[in-house]
Parts: C-alpha cells; structure tokens; sequence
C-alpha cells in the first residue's frame, strides 16, 4: 500500500478558535480551511481539526518538541490553552515535560529533547 499522506485528526466546538491556536501558537501554515475541517501543518505533520466537538477534554497523544517547555506552556496559556500540570525538574535535568490542553479540550504535552 502507499501511504500518501499522514495526519491526526482532532475535534472542535469552535472551528475559529481552533484554528488560531494551532496555526498561531506553534507557527502552523493552514492548508485547508471550510466549516468542517481545517489542516494546519506544524514541522511537517499535518493536525486535522474536524468540527462538531463537544468542547470535552480528550487525551490525544499528540507530542511537540520545543526547547523549553516552561516557555512553551506559558505561550499556550496565553493563547488560550491551559498548563495543567506544571514542568518540574527531573533527575537532575531542566524540566522536559509539560502537560496542556488547547481551548476545545485537546489534551497535548510539550516536550524537551534530553540527553541520550
């Protein structure tokens, strides 16, 4: 079989608002926008949003790597996300993950590279 494309899907109440916040608060390019499904792709990968959400709080697996997570959940409570649960220090190390949601209800983590 060849796979010609990949993309995760998600679900939305608010198209708009959606939209926003992944295009804008990780630097997204929209390649596709109606009033029942957007694509915004991030460092390659494409997140489909899919109207008709409910707006409940659903763990999606999605994980993006910045280099600062503190930073980064920062930047998504000021876009509208929550931070809710807070990065701490780990062994040792910087704190590598952070647990968010997008305004729909999307559960996502942010996480930092870490040493080999």
């Amino acid at each position: 079989m060849q796979v010609e494309r990949v993309k995760y899907v998600i679900w939305a109440a608010d198209m708009e608002r959606a939209v926003r916040f992944w295009r804008d608060t990780f630097g997204g390019r929209l390649l596709k926008h109606n009033p029942v499904i957007a694509e915004v792709e991030i460092e390659g990968a494409v997140i489909g949003i899919h109207s008709g959400g409910e707006g409940n709080r659903t763990w999606t697996g999605l994980s993006l790597q910045v280099a600062d997570v503190i930073a980064g959940g920062r930047e998504v409570a000021a876009a509208g996300g929550l931070l809710v649960k807070e990065p701490e220090p780990e062994n040792g190390e910087p704190p590598h993950l952070a647990m968010c949601v997008d305004p729909e209800g999307n559960e996502f983590m942010l996480t930092r590279k870490r040493g080999v």
